[in-house]
């Protein structure tokens, strides 16, 4: 065989598939429920995946969980790519950045409701940081303070006292006396709520 018939037929032999192809053709297969497929499109793009939504966040932790959120709507989602539209590569970028956008966004609402928690059930706190509050709060007499924390419950007065003359958050609150973040955050809410009650009666 002459060497131009032997190139002529290694023209027809099939060629590998780019890496673009294989992972617009493992999508196919995840739409149709293979797992394997859902596997091999993690390990081609994970990496990728993460350096995305850290970038985002800048925090590993929630990086992981937005990688991991944002897989299961590949998963579920996948008879959606269009390779008409764009690479599958991209495509699964997109979910990743809107993702991790979305807990960016989840993460700050979140702040914000603590923050107004904090000024509305946190007079004291409030009081420290409003320089005009601060010279009212060192003028508060020590003694009725003692007398109005001991009307309180002992729950309650146990958790004012590490929050505020201890300095704890509100999560080391919750580790110290073995109770949940919830829990904690309410017997503190309460018992400043009791607390300014009787302070404003005395």
């Amino acid at each position: 065989m002459t060497h131009a018939s032997e190139e002529a037929r290694g023209s027809h032999e099939p060629q590998p598939a780019s890496a673009s192809a294989r992972l617009a053709a493992s999508l196919r297969r995840c739409s149709a429920g293979d797992q394997a497929a859902f596997a091999e499109v993690y390990d081609a793009t994970s990496h990728r995946a993460f350096g995305l939504a850290l970038r985002v966040l800048r925090d590993q932790a929630q990086a992981e969980e937005a990688v991991q959120e944002a897989f299961l709507q590949v998963w579920r989602q996948s008879a959606r790519f269009d390779p008409d539209r764009g690479s599958a590569i991209s495509w699964i970028l997109m979910i990743v950045h809107g993702t991790a956008v979305s807990q960016v966004r989840s993460s700050q609402a979140r702040t914000n409701r603590e923050e107004v928690y904090e000024r509305q059930v946190d007079p004291l706190r409030v009081s420290r940081e409003d320089p005009t509050g601060a010279a009212v709060d060192a003028s508060l007499d020590a003694a009725r303070v003692r007398e109005a924390m001991g009307q309180l419950t002992s729950l309650q007065r146990d958790a004012i006292e590490l929050a505020y003359f201890e300095g704890r958050t509100h999560t080391e609150v919750a580790g110290l006396i073995g109770i949940p973040l919830g829990t904690a955050k309410t017997r503190i809410r309460d018992g400043l709520l009791r607390l300014r009650d009787l302070m404003n009666a005395g």
